[in-house]
């Protein structure tokens, strides 16, 4: 009996091994791109992954703490992953615990991806990373009431109204792509029932406001269209500035006037997705990777068709929108370097791959052939190549290897101000002591 029970075990657990992945990946989560990977995960392992001998699989960790967990697990030498998540922001600061990759970019490379794409994968002169999406901002909008607002008198009248007793100004209407920052807020109090009993909406706009580093790259082109940064040119911090103080003020005036849903200090990329695809708000600025969502019937029959995308709205700076790309990189700590690297190689090579990825809902940093086969389905790609490189910004120390600590920083203050929980002078003064301590070394 016992023998019987060790073959038993044996066999088990031959058959569990068998079925493990050779090369696992550790990719960003939610939404369509992280099905389009997937998917895209299967190509590999049904074509070149047979001919390779290898099989990927895919692993995410949670959106909130994603970045400490990482890079927790890569400084501690973890096989957990072999692939893992690569960011223009915070490449310098993995780069010590993963592999370059330059031996494996090549003409055949740019044949997918364009020079500048690849770029945003370097630190220091070497690629880590294929870069998978790319990542800004877009304003939505529902085309069928802005359209009303636009052209009824009697909406304007009220707009007028609005405007005037709440921000001092008798504002009108205007499209979106004229937007400044007042129109924004004006066409947000507009689109609130609280405001506005006649409101088709609920709310005018839904803001991301936990406590998270990505919803303070959302925020920020409040402040970079006001001609506001980190640090100026000689390398002094420049938090405490008109330019922050109007950014912090923008968001405060919507979160005072009930603008934006009441749990929205609990917010994040999903809720606000779920907000305006439930047609319960009239406008949001989201990252780009939200667009085949919201355009997906299946998924959200209220709004899918009904949106349009233009850029966000001006400052006395201009137009702007935090851009960054997401790519994969070699863990250096991978026991199959061999498998992980083939699989680099196919992805960044495969037009097949890039164009299945992004007509299933990613955001690869493609050529214009690529894109031009998926524009009908996803206009947004070339919008979103335009809008990196007329309108596109980093901060000013935005890619060093404080970034991301920085971002925790100004997302636990900033979001502490608009919740109440700290006066504005007390969320800038944190803000700027931290970075004058980073930057100091």
């Amino acid at each position: 009996m016992k023998n019987l029970l060790l073959a038993s075990t044996i066999a088990a657990l031959t058959t569990a091994s068998a079925a493990i992945a050779d090369i696992t990946i550790l990719a960003w989560p939610g939404g369509d791109p992280e099905k389009a990977l997937r998917e895209v995960v299967t190509l590999y392992n049904d074509t070149q992954g047979k001919e390779d001998g290898s099989k990927a699989d895919v692993i995410y960790f949670s959106r909130q703490g994603f970045k400490e967990k990482m890079l927790t697990d890569a400084a501690a030498g973890s096989t957990e992953f072999d692939l893992m998540l690569t960011a223009t922001y915070d490449i310098g600061r993995y780069a010590p615990f993963m592999l370059p990759i330059d031996d494996l970019i090549d003409d055949e490379t740019y044949k997918v991806f364009p020079p500048n794409a690849i770029e945003t994968q370097k630190f220091e002169g070497s690629v880590y990373g294929i870069p998978n999406d790319l990542s800004l901002h877009f304003l939505y909008y529902r085309e069928d009431y802005i359209g009303q607002l636009l052209s009824d008198p009697a909406w304007i009248e009220r707009y007028q109204e609005i405007s005037e007793k709440h921000l001092g100004q008798r504002l009108s209407p205007k499209a979106p792509e004229e937007w400044n920052w007042d129109d924004y807020i004006a066409t947000a109090f507009f689109f609130t029932r609280s405001i506005n009993a006649d409101s088709p909406t609920r709310y005018g706009t839904v803001l991301q406001l936990k406590n998270l580093l990505f919803n303070m790259m959302l925020w920020q082109a409040t402040v970079a269209s006001h001609g506001g940064d980190w640090q100026d040119g000689d390398g002094n911090i420049t938090i405490d500035s008109d330019a922050f103080r109007r950014g912090l003020a923008i968001y405060k005036t919507i979160v005072d006037n009930k603008a934006t849903p009441g749990d929205s200090s609990s917010y994040e990329y999903g809720e606000a997705n779920s907000a305006f695809g439930s047609g319960q708000v009239a406008f949001m600025i989201q990252w780009n990777a939200a667009v085949p969502e919201l355009n997906d019937p299946e998924q959200n029959p209220e709004v899918a068709g009904k949106f349009a995308l233009t850029h966000q709205p001006a400052g006395p700076e201009g137009i702007k929108t935090h851009f960054h790309s997401l790519g994969l990189g070699l863990s250096a700590a991978s026991e199959n370097k061999d498998d992980a690297r083939k699989f680099l190689r196919w992805l960044g090579t495969s037009v097949e791959a890039n164009t299945m990825y992004a007509q299933l809902g990613g955001s690869p940093p493609v050529v214009d052939a690529i894109m031009s086969k998926v524009a009908d389905k996803r206009p947004d790609l070339p919008m979103m190549g335009e809008h990196a490189g007329s309108y596109g910004f980093v901060m000013n120390g935005g890619t060093s290897e404080h970034a991301l600590r920085l971002y925790e920083i100004i997302a636990e203050n900033f979001t502490g101000y608009w919740a109440g929980e700290l006066s504005e002078d007390e969320a800038i003064s944190n803000v700027e002591e931290e970075m004058r301590k980073a930057f100091a070394g």
